[in-house]
């Protein structure tokens, strides 16, 4: 790791609050609202994603709701780029793609607009967080199903122990910060 990415790590790692049993008994869950809340930190973040694709040629940037959003729309804004949401069911207003997932118990669906993703696209998956990938996994799906060319999934926090990355190989994964 690089000394400048050493003091973004540092610094926003300082901000990150972990709040235990949210949003269940026995969840330690990462909270990065204190950096959203942070200028500099939140400038941080969005200034590391930059400069790692600021040269890839990245038309999209894929958000995935809801904290996706905020660091995806951000990115997209910074790389000159789209942004596509993907939303869960019956959410968006216009006719959609959609991925069934698994979840720890049952299943869910996510959506994007059947007109985001074009074959010449070249994308960034963007969330605030991996745990075990299935979100991430379905919507890496959904892209390349709509035919988009995934560069890389980015991620503020990554929780290394549950594995998560596994599931979107052999796709590049990058994260800023990992428990």
């Amino acid at each position: 790791m690089q000394n400048k990415e050493k003091k973004v790590v540092e610094y926003v790692k300082s901000f990150i609050r972990e709040v235990p049993d949210f949003p269940k008994k026995g969840i330690l869950f990462y909270d990065i609202t204190p950096v959203l809340g942070d200028p500099k930190g939140f400038s941080m973040l969005i200034k590391h994603f930059k400069e790692r694709y600021v040269n890839k040629k990245i038309t999209k940037v894929v958000g995935i709701e809801s904290r996706g959003f905020i660091f995806g729309g951000a990115l997209a804004d910074s790389l000159s780029a789209g942004f596509v949401p993907v939303r869960k069911r019956g959410k968006l207003p216009y006719k959609t793609v959609q991925k069934e997932y698994s979840l720890e118990y049952g299943t869910d669906v996510l959506e994007m607009h059947e007109d985001a993703i074009t074959k010449d696209d070249r994308i960034i998956l963007c969330d605030d967080l991996i745990a075990t990938g299935g979100t991430a996994q379905a919507v890496a799906e959904l892209i390349e199903q709509q035919g988009g060319k995934i560069i890389e999934c980015a991620f503020v926090i990554e929780l290394n122990f549950l594995k998560g990355r596994n599931k979107l190989l052999p796709r590049e994964v990058h994260s800023i910060l990992q428990y």
